[in-house]
């Protein structure tokens, strides 16, 4: 066990699991949340700071799950106010590889250390520790982090220097949009052409076209309730950072248009594979 104080801002669908998974694991564990209802479940065992400042001062390393890169530019614009002199900062939200290498610079010139690490999975990983942790940054910071990481991921992948987390992130949520799409185009074919869900969802599954992404979206499909695991809203964030980093490709093109659409359509709070009721209406 570290003896290392640790804390975490930022208690959404993501966050709160994956601190809940630290405190379960006994670490001395401060959290802090914008909202304050989110963190009153963790009062009986870990510290609720009121503020970024209070939190800073409790932890030694320093985790945040935020939204994008407003809300990371807001939080660690409070957090170099402070004296972080030795700290060790490990970002896990998905923001711009830009950002991410700035802000990597401005804690590293306050003396503390900085890791990006946004994870692969969604919020049922999180909440079995499970996710894939993407990281960029030195790999003596990533040791220091390592007993905190292992608690809520079930692999930590190296990836080299601050940003190339971030880079595979972008990476494999394009992939990850794609696949969605074309999830939901095809439930629509087969729809139309007389094939039950049940049928076409078992046969995608048991082939070689199943994959824990198909899997994952099944009951969804199946119930149509479309309560997000992750939000429509966050994969359009993802795949426009993607376009923005790079990705010229005619899929890219597309991507951006539907999910973009979808979510000018009303559909951007529900899950992610919910863009099967825009393309739906869409035809």
């Amino acid at each position: 066990m570290a003896h290392e104080k640790a804390g975490f801002i930022g208690l959404g669908n993501m966050g709160h699991p994956m601190a809940k998974n630290l405190e379960k694991a006994g670490f001395t564990l401060s959290v802090y949340n914008r909202t304050p209802e989110k963190a009153a479940d963790f009062k009986d065992s870990s510290t609720v700071c009121t503020s970024i400042s209070e939190l800073i001062k409790n932890s030694d390393v320093i985790f945040s799950m935020l939204t994008n890169d407003s809300a990371v530019e807001e939080v660690y614009r409070e957090i170099l106010l402070e004296d972080l002199k030795g700290k060790l900062f490990v970002d896990m939200s998905t923001i711009s590889p830009e950002l991410s290498k700035k802000t990597a610079q401005s804690i590293n010139d306050k003396g503390a250390s900085f890791i990006d690490a946004p994870v692969a999975g969604s919020t049922k990983p999180a909440e079995e520790g499970t996710l894939i942790i993407l990281a960029g940054g030195s790999k003596e910071d990533l040791e220091r982090a390592a007993p905190y990481l292992d608690k809520m991921g079930k692999e930590t992948r190296h990836l080299g220097e601050n940003g190339k987390g971030i880079a595979a992130k972008l990476s494999v949520n394009y992939f990850i949009a794609a696949l969605y799409q074309g999830l939901a185009e095809t439930i629509l074919l087969s729809d139309h052409l007389g094939i039950s869900r049940e049928d076409m969802l078992g046969i995608i599954n048991a082939s070689a076209s199943g994959s824990g992404a198909t899997k994952v979206k099944t009951p969804l499909l199946l119930s149509n309730d479309f309560a997000p695991a992750f939000a429509l809203d966050l994969m359009l964030k993802d795949i426009l950072l993607a376009v923005d980093a790079g990705a010229e490709t005619p899929l890219a093109k597309v991507l951006a248009k539907t999910y973009q659409s979808a979510k000018d359509k009303g559909h951007g709070k529900d899950d992610v594979i919910g863009i099967i009721n825009y393309l739906k209406k869409d035809k």
